[in-house]
């Protein structure tokens, strides 16, 4: 992983933290609540929002932008990368099916297969939800690769590579099997009582647009992913992280 550059300067992003910049791409570590790009509704409180601030250093005048390379739920944290110009913009999703991206997420319940591939088509309703369907003209085909890291009795800590990039896939495909990921009233359970999603992006890795360098970074993992797994937590685990909007 690449040294984290030092940003000199007192104008920085707030809610964000820089994992690494150049005059090609910057790349983010996105807490869990910020949306990546502007709703009709929620057009400041944003990924990048913050970050065209961040590169016009306050001035709103400024000709300087970021470009969307890929996108978080809202819900989820982790690796996020953008691109400072739209050559690089376009380079990076153009490797985008070589780029490797490896989610962290606690699912509920221990899964009989350790290790797995899960495949379906994947298709959305008017309702905005995806579902899995044999119908491969009405969906568009998905792979999400995981394996147990973790497990006990309640959850089990997975690390999953993310082997396309569908909307809400990882999502979708692990309530197909029947454990949910933790916090996920879309996909799992209607009144979970957990307030935050467990799902992170954990890494990512690909070629530099200008340089041509594998390069892979990396967000560490909040620590109540951890605390899931801590048995010596017992009922006080559910209550911390239920509080945690972070």
């Amino acid at each position: 992983m690449p040294k984290k550059r030092h940003l000199a300067g007192r104008h920085q992003p707030k809610g964000l933290e820089i994992i690494y910049e150049d005059r090609d791409i910057l790349v983010v570590d996105k807490p869990a609540g910020l949306l990546t790009v502007g709703t009709a509704n929620n057009k400041t409180n944003t990924a990048y929002y913050l970050l065209t601030d961040y590169v016009r250093k306050g001035n709103s005048k400024s000709r300087n932008q970021i470009f969307i390379v890929h996108r978080l739920d809202q819900s989820t944290s982790g690796v996020l990368v953008f691109a400072k110009n739209e050559e690089a913009k376009f380079r990076l999703q153009s490797q985008w099916k070589d780029t490797e991206k490896k989610y962290v997420a606690v699912v509920y319940g221990q899964l009989a297969k350790k290790e797995d591939c899960l495949t379906s088509y994947l298709a959305e309703n008017k309702a905005f939800v995806v579902y899995s369907t044999p119908d491969s003209i009405k969906g568009k085909l998905a792979h999400t690769a995981y394996k147990v890291l973790k497990e006990n009795r309640q959850f089990s800590l997975l690390e999953i590579n993310l082997l396309t990039g569908r909307k809400n896939q990882i999502r979708v495909h692990l309530a197909d099997t029947g454990h949910p990921v933790v916090g996920d009233r879309k996909y799992g359970k209607p009144k979970d009582a957990f307030r935050r999603l467990a799902l992170h992006s954990k890494s990512i890795s690909f070629k530099h647009p200008a340089t041509g360098q594998q390069m892979t970074f990396e967000a560490r993992l909040p620590n109540y992913f951890n605390e899931f797994m801590d048995n010596s937590q017992g009922r006080t685990c559910k209550s911390r992280i239920a509080a945690d909007t972070q």
